[in-house]
């Protein structure tokens, strides 16, 4: 079926012509340590590479999703970060194992050029159905929006569809769907010519993305850069978005009381941050869940905290502490109520631990 976006006013519009079987791990294969001021600890249940077997020598800034009781990892991968031959890359955990991963998005241009794929986010939409959001262009600077959809749990793909200037999906981090349906976006733009280089700022949909809008970026704070947001769903229906920040060493945050129209001004909270990306979910129960890299430089460890506020956070597990690079973690929440993270593991694989929280 074709179909082209269609901007009327302020809206545009797309208008259209199981159980897990996870491998356990042995114990002493790899340790959740605890930080030593946590009151509870987290339990690791298994771990695996889902890019294993992948065709390229670099990974990077993986997403993961869980639909029909199948898990879904994708990531970007080429010959280094920002190549040209950089594609999305995904794998399916079937039959107790990772399928071989495959290219399901590129950047070939219609005149034969090639330009490289950033940040896929995979959204699970109902049933079967997945969208891919992904960016594709020479830069984060010139870089654009593209989805593709699939309605077999990721097997099969439609054809790439370029969402509309001024949209460019979920630019690192997954959407989050509010009480009222809306699907809300956390993305961002990196503009070399502005005071503040990097802004976020919002994007959302009240019908599973024929038609979006976005808000204004959060008011600036002077001397800091800002991009991808990692979205909490809180009780009393505020959203939280905690943001990467570039010169503080912190993550800021900014509050939402409206359904993400409108944005409180960017704020620093407690948690260190090194430049590097991260990610955060709410999970049934109310509480939230952030992974991250607690440095200010490096990225190296990668905890896991809980929080019953989304101020006050408790380290609760240590993936990694060797020196190394382990970063841009994604983290959801699966149907049985574990909890799994994917990230980078030294630019060469992408990781995948489960856990399980007291």
């Amino acid at each position: 079926m074709a179909s082209s976006w269609v901007r009327l006013g302020g809206i545009v519009a797309l208008v259209a012509t199981p159980t897990l079987a996870l491998r356990p791990v042995a114990p002493a294969a790899h340790t959740v340590r605890a930080d030593r001021t946590a009151a509870d600890t987290a339990r690791l249940v298994a771990r695996d590479w889902p890019s294993d077997g992948s065709p390229v020598p670099s990974v990077h800034a993986s997403t993961i999703v869980e639909v029909g009781g199948t898990l879904v990892v994708a990531w970007f991968g080429g010959a280094y970060e920002s190549a040209r031959d950089v594609g999305i890359w995904l794998s399916r955990f079937e039959n107790g194992r990772w399928s071989p991963p495959v290219e399901v998005a590129h950047g070939v241009q219609p005149d034969g050029t090639r330009v490289p794929t950033w940040n896929p986010v995979l959204d699970a939409t109902g049933g079967a159905r997945l969208v891919l959001y992904y960016k594709a262009g020479p830069n984060p600077r010139e870089w654009w929006g593209l989805r593709r959809v699939s309605t077999d749990g990721g097997r099969t793909w439609s054809a790439a569809e370029r969402l509309p200037d001024g949209v460019l999906g979920p630019i690192k981090n997954k959407p989050v769907r509010l009480s009222d349906g809306t699907l809300l976006s956390g993305s961002s733009t990196e503009a070399p010519d502005s005071a503040n280089a990097w802004r976020v700022h919002f994007e959302w949909s009240r019908d599973a993305g024929r038609t979006w809008q976005f808000s204004a970026p959060p008011p600036a704070v002077r001397d800091v850069d800002a991009i991808q947001p990692a979205l909490l769903v809180h009780r009393d229906g505020r959203v939280q978005a905690l943001v990467r920040t570039r010169g503080p060493g912190r993550i800021y945050d900014t509050w939402s009381r409206d359904g993400g129209r409108t944005w409180s001004a960017l704020a620093p909270t407690s948690l260190p941050n090194p430049n590097a990306g991260f990610d955060a979910v709410t999970l049934r129960s109310g509480r939230h869940v952030l992974v991250y890299n607690p440095v200010t430089e490096g990225r190296t460890p990668l905890v896991v905290a809980t929080s019953a506020d989304g101020v006050a956070w408790t380290t609760v597990a240590t993936l990694e502490r060797a020196p190394g690079e382990y970063s841009y973690p994604a983290v959801i929440e699966a149907a049985d109520g574990t909890v799994h993270v994917t990230y980078t593991w030294k630019r060469t694989r992408i990781h995948h631990a489960v856990l399980r929280l007291p």
